[in-house]
């Protein structure tokens, strides 16, 4: 079944949404945020301590410079750091070859799209985000019991955990979107999908143009008495004309007399 050459809104969804995701799991996995330690004795007050996956940076709120490359062997020797750093990286990998897949199956340059490798490409998509979910809901679940060299009087969650947990959101639903379109049924009506004679259709009638209509006067006045609001005689109406009548030929008279005078002829 031949349909339009319109792409499907579900894969037009998941091309949209999936970078999206692996941008935001990109600076959650290289920005040093995943908790804060405020408070800390021995520094000054307005300093604090931001941990990532990666790196370790100390910044305070009245400067915009952080210092990082600390080191804190008893926090990157905890089993979450290593296990969120491997997710982390193989999420933002088979993102990319998700949508390396899949963008061969989308209907950019033929009649119908390659249903099988789309959602062969949304299903990686799909546990690419299911590879950033479990890093940051263990981390989160954990945030105040992961060690440290400084003392955890005040932890907070970073910002990376928020850009995780929304990058992961979007890859899930953009590869689960993608991914359900292997389900051909109804003959594609399903996904809205119409025939490419009917679309053709519409669009011609859509592109003639309609003939152009005069009005033309008409020199006959209506004589019923139901085609004007305002009543006119019968007789009224015989003698309003637009334009003057022709006068009518006089008729000629033929003497049909026969003069009883004889002529010279009769004779």
């Amino acid at each position: 079944m031949r349909t339009s050459l319109r792409t499907p809104g579900i894969l037009i969804f998941g091309l949209v949404l999936s970078p999206c995701g692996w941008v935001l799991n990109l600076t959650a996995t290289v920005a040093p945020n995943w908790r804060t330690l405020h408070n800390i004795p021995g520094i000054q007050a307005d300093a604090f301590l931001q941990q990532g996956i990666w790196d370790i940076c100390r910044a305070t709120s009245t400067e915009s410079r952080a210092e990082c490359g600390l080191q804190d062997t008893t926090y990157f020797n905890h089993e979450i750091i290593p296990v969120a750093q491997g997710l982390m990286v193989a999420s933002l990998v088979v993102t990319i070859i998700g949508l390396i897949v899949a963008i061969p199956g989308v209907r950019c340059w033929r009649d119908n799209p390659n249903w099988t490798v789309a959602g062969l490409g949304g299903l990686l998509i799909f546990i690419s985000g299911v590879f950033t979910i479990i890093p940051i809901s263990w981390y989160t679940h954990l945030i105040n019991e992961i060690p440290s060299s400084s003392p955890l009087t005040d932890v907070r969650v970073g910002y990376c955990i928020v850009l995780g947990f929304i990058g992961g959101i979007f890859e899930i639903l953009a590869g689960f979107v993608m991914f359900i379109g292997i389900c051909r049924c109804c003959g594609g009506k399903n996904r809205g999908e119409r025939r490419v004679e009917e679309v053709m259709e519409e669009r011609y009638k859509q592109q003639k143009p309609e003939p152009r209509r005069f009005e033309v006067p008409s020199l006959n006045r209506a004589r019923s008495s139901f085609s004007s609001s305002v009543p006119y005689s019968k007789d009224s109406l015989d003698d309003d004309v637009s334009f003057p009548r022709a006068k009518s030929p006089a008729a000629r008279s033929i003497n049909t007399t026969v003069s009883s005078r004889p002529y010279d002829a009769d004779l």
